[in-house]
């Protein structure tokens, strides 16, 4: 079984991976960074392009800190794991990830919010269940 496990550092996916560790280590976890460039601050033609160059960098240098001891972590529990790390919108990156990369389940980690905070905000989480090829399960 191939378990997609998207992660961006935050508490909550790190939650959602141990539980996937837990509930999945027979199979094999594939964890994906999703770097949103909406999030580098640098649009078209702001005149920027090689901060956005130093920017991406940046957020794949953080990535790979976290695939280490996302691997650390996996090759103590005695886990196989994949790491990748892709560009573009979160919910829909991790969408099409699942359809391209033939995965069985995804694992994602819910950021709590409800009400009006989520309304506003979105929920990457809540689109995964919602448009996802495959069954999600949502750890708090």
């Amino acid at each position: 079984m191939r378990v997609l496990v998207p992660m961006d550092g935050s508490k909550q996916s790190w939650t959602a991976f141990d539980h996937a560790v837990e509930m999945f280590g027979d199979g094999t976890l594939v964890c994906l960074r999703v770097v949103d460039p909406v999030q580098s601050g640098y649009g078209v033609g702001s005149g920027a392009a090689a901060a956005a160059d130093e920017w991406l960098a940046s957020q794949n240098e953080a990535a790979e800190e976290m695939f280490d001891d996302v691997r650390e972590q996996a090759a103590q529990a005695g886990v196989d794991v994949e790491t990748h790390t892709e560009v573009g919108r979160p919910a829909r990156t991790i969408e099409e990830f699942a359809e391209e990369q033939d995965v069985d389940h995804v694992v994602v980690g819910s950021h709590g919010r409800d009400g009006i905070s989520r309304i506003l905000l979105g929920s990457v989480s809540e689109k995964v269940v919602r448009r996802s090829p495959v069954p999600v399960t949502v750890v708090r």
